[in-house]
C-alpha cells in the first residue's frame, strides 16, 4: 500500500493567498483610518493629507521609473478633473460619515457599492442584469435600507453620508470603465491621485478648515496615504489580475468583518443587532449579485 503524498502548496497559489491576506487587512483600514484622524482635522483636511501623501509617493516612483508623462494629464484633463472631483467629495463625505456611525457599519455599508455599479452598468453602460443579480441587488437594497432608516438620527446622518460617499464613488468607477480602459495603470493612478488632492485642497481652504499637522498626526496620515491608497489599490489591482472579478469580489466582503474586529479592538466600537442585520443582508446581496 503507497502512502499518500500531500503536495504543497504552489508558489501561485501561495503568493495569491498571501496577497489576498494583506489586501484582506488593509482594504479594511479606510474607515478605521478616518477615525483615528477625527481628532486632529476636519474631513477634508485630513482627505487631503492622504492623498498628498500618496500622490508624493506615486509620483517619485514613476520618476524613478521615468514613466512620468506630463502630457497624459493635458489629454485627459477633462477626465481626470471629473474623477478627480467625484473622489474628493466621496472621501469628504465618507471621512465625515465616520463621526456618526462606527467604522464596522459604514464598512458593510461601502458595500453597496457593487450594487450601485451594477445599475449603472444597466442604466448608463447599457449591461444586462440576470434574475439572480436582480434577487441580490434587492437584498443588498433591503439591508442598505435597514441601517440607514432608524429611530436613531445620528446613526441615520452617518449612514446617509456613507451611501452618498459611495454613490459618488461608484460614478467615478464608471467614467474609468468607460473611458480610461486604454491609459497607461501607473499615469492614470498617479494623476486620478493627483486631481483628487488638488480638488481636497481646496475643499479643504475653501472650508476654512486647513490646518498644519504635528508631529503624531503627521506620523498617521504618512502611514495612512501609504496604507490606504498606495498598498491598498496597488494589491487590489494586482489580485484582480489573478481572478474573476465576480470571486474578487466576493473575497472582498469579507473586510467589513475585519474591519469590525479592529474597530473593536482600537475604539471600542461594535455594530448595533439592527446594523449587524443591515449588515449581513448587504453582504449576502453582493455575493449573491457577484455570483449571479
Amino acid at each position: 500500500m503507497q502512502d499518500t503524498v500531500r503536495r504543497p502548496a504552489t508558489r501561485p497559489q501561495a503568493e495569491a493567498l498571501a496577497l489576498f491576506t494583506v489586501l484582506l487587512i488593509v482594504d479594511s483600514f479606510h474607515y478605521i483610518f478616518a477615525r483615528l484622524y477625527l481628532p486632529y482635522f476636519h474631513p477634508a483636511t485630513s482627505a487631503f493629507y492622504v492623498l498628498a501623501v500618496a500622490a508624493v509617493e506615486l509620483g517619485l516612483y514613476a520618476l524613478i521609473r521615468r514613466q512620468l508623462a506630463w502630457r497624459a494629464a493635458r489629454q485627459h484633463l477633462w477626465f481626470f478633473l471629473s474623477i478627480g472631483f467625484l473622489i474628493a467629495g466621496a472621501t469628504v463625505l465618507g471621512f465625515a460619515g465616520i463621526a456618526y456611525i462606527d467604522p464596522g457599519t459604514a464598512s458593510m455599508l461601502a458595500k453597496t457599492g457593487v450594487i450601485i455599479n451594477l445599475l449603472l452598468g444597466v442604466f448608463w453602460l447599457r449591461e444586462r442584469l440576470s434574475r439572480t443579480q436582480m434577487a441580490g441587488a434587492a437584498i443588498a437594497v433591503a439591508g442598505a435600507l435597514t441601517i440607514s432608516f432608524r429611530l436613531d438620527n445620528v446613526v441615520q446622518w452617518g449612514a446617509l453620508l456613507i451611501l452618498a460617499s459611495t454613490l459618488m464613488y461608484s460614478l467615478h468607477t464608471a467614467i474609468v470603465k468607460r473611458w480610461g480602459g486604454s491609459m497607461d495603470f501607473l499615469m492614470f493612478f498617479f494623476y486620478r491621485v493627483l486631481f483628487t488632492a488638488a480638488f481636497l485642497f481646496v475643499f479643504s481652504v475653501g472650508s476654512g478648515n486647513f490646518t498644519w499637522p504635528g508631529p503624531y498626526p503627521w506620523l498617521l496620515l504618512i502611514v495612512g496615504g501609504t496604507v490606504d491608497v498606495v498598498i491598498s489599490r496597488a494589491l487590489y489591482y494586482q489580485t484582480l489580475r489573478m481572478l474573476t472579478m465576480s470571486v474578487h469580489t466576493i473575497i472582498l466582503t469579507v473586510s467589513p468583518v475585519v474591519a469590525v474586529v479592529f474597530a473593536l479592538f482600537l475604539f471600542g466600537t461594535f455594530p448595533g443587532t439592527q446594523e449587524l442585520i443591515g449588515g449581513a443582508l448587504v453582504l449576502v446581496g453582493v455575493a449573491t449579485v457577484t455570483r449571479g
